[in-house]
């Protein structure tokens, strides 16, 4: 297997050396981090604590638990960005990061139609001037960690 840089992400997680935003919330098979080259603010990320490179290599507790943090991160996403619904993707077909990981995306009220569906992605990948900054991050992650808590 190539070099996975979603496994290193998930070690340093495990070593506790991850920041806020990278380690929002931890379950039993799933770490929720806010994605780090976006900019667009709440553009989350449900990630696999295991290296698996297809969903349907997922064990059932994963799957099971996969569906309860979806709808509960879109109600905490609607809730702390007050966006319009969430849009949810997978492919994890990226050479760096070829593990199963889902994007959890708000969907904004006022978010330009060109913006919209698989637009959205024009938000992903940008330079590091146009990045949601590190203090942004912390904030919405620690406002969903408590929307998730409660």
């Amino acid at each position: 297997m190539a070099a996975c840089l979603t496994c290193d992400l998930v070690r340093r997680r495990d070593e506790g050396q991850a920041p806020l935003w990278d380690s929002i919330q931890r379950t039993a098979h799933w770490d929720l981090v806010h994605s780090y080259n976006t900019s667009l603010p709440g553009w989350l990320v449900l990630v696999a604590r295991r290296h698996v490179a297809a969903i349907d290599e997922l064990s059932d507790a994963e799957a099971a638990e996969l569906g309860v943090l979806l709808r509960r991160v879109s109600a905490a996403l609607r809730a702390v960005t007050g966006c319009a619904k969430t849009y949810v993707v997978q492919f994890a077909e990226q050479a760096e990061h070829p593990h199963v990981h889902f994007h959890v995306i708000p969907r904004m009220t006022d978010q330009p139609a060109e913006r919209r569906g698989p637009g959205v992605f024009g938000y992903l990948g940008v330079p590091e001037a146009e990045r949601v900054g590190e203090e942004q991050m912390n904030a919405i992650a620690a406002a969903i960690r408590e929307f998730l808590a409660a």
